[in-house]
């Protein structure tokens, strides 16, 4: 109900409640037949947990910015330092496990000069020459192990140069949340009063020559209507 159909009330004039609503219920429900049978009308909307929210959120600890931006820049440097720890000793295995290849490698070319000398002294035993390209193909495949991992390493480290950028995202958060406190701090200087805010006196809701376009709920014409008939 409108403040212009409670003040038709009040003035005694004759509102048919009943038709009022029954022509509203008749403007909100909509024509199953325009819908569609493929639209499901008991679903609920979507935009219900938006609507049926209370903005602005209360000021618990859950909802605090600072009290949130505090913990993002502690967990954040947990987790970077954690990952750190993990690529440094992932590294550090790459390495070792890459000078022992290289230690393989040194004992393969040694074959491969050995069995390259005795297929020149003789050319006609096979054993030597399977063993020089069996000992060759061994030598390649460690030379292209040694260089996968020294390509994950390189890559590591790539790692963690963008892992820095990590720690300059936590100091522009520090940097925000200085400045929000220093804006708060600010604020609540300017806002200060000689008065404390409970001896104040409560404001009033409405005041004469406010104009707008608040609806009466039920209740309220309820605990209207019952005040003037006492």
């Amino acid at each position: 109900m409108t403040q212009e159909e409670l003040d038709a009330l009040m003035g005694g004039g004759d509102i048919d409640m009943d038709e009022n609503s029954e022509d509203d219920t008749q403007k909100q429900e909509p024509d199953s037949e325009d819908i569609g049978e493929d639209i499901d009308l008991s679903a609920e909307p979507i935009t219900k947990g938006v609507e049926s929210a209370k903005l602005p959120f209360p000021a618990t600890s859950e909802n605090k910015m600072v009290h949130q931006l505090d913990d993002v820049t502690k967990e954040s440097e947990e987790k970077a330092s954690e990952i750190f720890d993990i690529i440094e000793n992932i590294s550090a295995e790459l390495m070792e496990k890459e000078e022992s290849l290289g230690g393989v490698n040194e004992i393969l070319n040694s074959n491969i000069e050995l069995f390259t000398k005795l297929c020149e002294k003789f050319p006609d035993v096979e054993t030597f020459k399977t063993q020089l390209e069996k000992n060759k193909m061994a030598a390649d495949k460690v030379e292209e192990t040694i260089e996968a991992l020294q390509n994950s390493g390189d890559s590591i480290m790539n790692v963690m140069d963008i892992m820095q950028y990590q720690d300059i995202h936590r100091q522009k958060i520090e940097r925000v949340i200085n400045v929000m406190r220093a804006l708060s701090k600010y604020m609540n200087t300017l806002f200060e009063g000689k008065i404390d805010d409970e001896k104040r006196v409560s404001s009033a809701i409405h005041i004469a020559g406010d104009t707008h376009n608040d609806l009466a709920s039920t209740d309220d014409i309820e605990a209207l209507l019952e005040q003037f008939g006492k």
